[in-house]
């Protein structure tokens, strides 16, 4: 673990509890706010705070390793500690606004549900807020929330910030895998939220820190692919476990088949050789931006294309590994039902889905992308 960690111990505390309440967290169908504060206690949402605010200044390649960390003890938990990463997008609300943000500290939490889109009524100071909107993930045990409500006159979209008291969480996560993420609609109605409470998302922000340089919607893309790298990791070190026992039909043990070790290889390599590159892209990124360079296009479409695979990849070898495992694998409670039904949500997100190998081709042509890629 990364040396500004509190300390090694606690975060093995904190995985360990991960761990053991995995399955109460999926029959909740969210990650409670206890568990966020031990979240917050490891550094997950100071990570990325500003540094005059008091966060931790992480890099993206050190705060990508820990949520893969806590997505290998489990996915949803991983998930919801993604967000972390929405400190980008805090930090492009005014420096005032901020000021308010932080004033208790640098460990806040925020969850967003940023679409549908729903216009808002224009009033004298600010917006008048009514709507519902989708996939807010980690909502119930957010310190503020963030909706969607239109985009700026040229065409970047807009989003209002509000207190946990004027949204209500529609209680409908109602799905196959990543039950524990808590992704609930939000519902607001007939809310006023100053313009100094909005912001747009991939916008400039307030704070000049390097790491608000780095690419917010590939970033985006990158915190959630990278749970799949996790998973994977637990799903081949839970076949491995299996290897050794012995099959309830007499059949040799699972590690003395030649089938079972040739595809357990092929699954470490897989997930290696998409780790490397992921992480190959994230230090890419990261240096031009400590070199003063910034981040090019072609960078930012790496920083994507990695993310997608990544995503991907990290599926397949879950996939794989549920396949070798048996009948063992298709009763409820086993990890590699989880891991399976996770991993493949994961690949269904709209950032990671199959569209963003056009927009990494496209760049790659010297085509035009399609619009919000780069």
């Amino acid at each position: 673990m990364n040396v500004t960690m509190k300390n090694q111990e606690i975060f093995d505390r904190v995985l360990d509890e991960v761990r053991s309440r995995r399955d109460e967290f999926e029959t909740k169908r969210h990650v409670p706010k206890d568990m966020v504060e031990q979240l917050k206690e490891v550094g997950v949402y100071r990570a990325h705070a500003p540094s005059s605010f008091g966060g931790d200044s992480l890099s993206p390649m050190e705060f990508l390793k820990l949520i893969e960390s806590i997505s290998e003890a489990d996915g949803s938990t991983g998930w919801v500690a993604s967000f972390g990463s929405a400190a980008f997008y805090i930090a492009c609300l005014p420096q005032e606004s901020l000021e308010i943000v932080y004033a208790n500290g640098p460990d806040v939490s925020f969850a967003g549900g940023f679409f549908p889109v729903q216009p808002a009524e224009r009033v004298e100071g600010g917006w008048r807020v009514s709507g519902q909107w989708k996939f807010a993930s980690g909502c119930v045990g957010a310190d503020i929330l963030g909706v969607g409500i239109g985009t700026t006159e040229d065409g970047k979209p807009l989003v209002a910030v509000l207190r946990p008291e004027d949204v209500e969480i529609v209680d409908n996560w109602e799905v196959i895998g990543m039950r524990g993420t808590g992704s609930h609609d939000l519902r607001v109605k007939d809310v006023f939220v100053p313009d100094n409470w909005t912001f747009v998302r991939g916008g400039v922000p307030s704070v000049e820190e390097p790491v608000y340089q780095y690419p917010s919607i590939a970033y985006a893309a990158q915190v959630l692919a990278v749970v799949n790298l996790g998973i994977a990791r637990a799903a081949i070190d839970e076949i491995t476990k299996m290897a050794g026992a012995s099959s309830i039909t007499g059949a040799p043990k699972m590690a003395e088949r030649a089938y079972l070790r040739i595809s357990l290889a092929k699954a470490e390599a897989s997930l290696r050789s998409a780790r490397a590159f992921f992480y190959e892209t994230t230090e890419s990124a990261w240096e031009s931006i400590l070199k003063g360079d910034g981040v090019s296009a072609d960078q930012t479409s790496d920083l994507r294309l990695a993310a997608t695979q990544a995503a991907r990849e990290g599926a397949q070898v879950v996939q794989s590994t549920y396949m070798l495992a048996g009948t063992k694998a298709i009763y409820d409670g086993h990890p590699l039902q989880r891991y399976l039904r996770d991993a493949m949500v994961v690949t269904q997100h709209a950032f990671l889905n199959e569209s963003m190998y056009d927009g990494a081709g496209s760049i790659s042509l010297g085509v035009p992308p399609m619009r919000g890629y780069i």
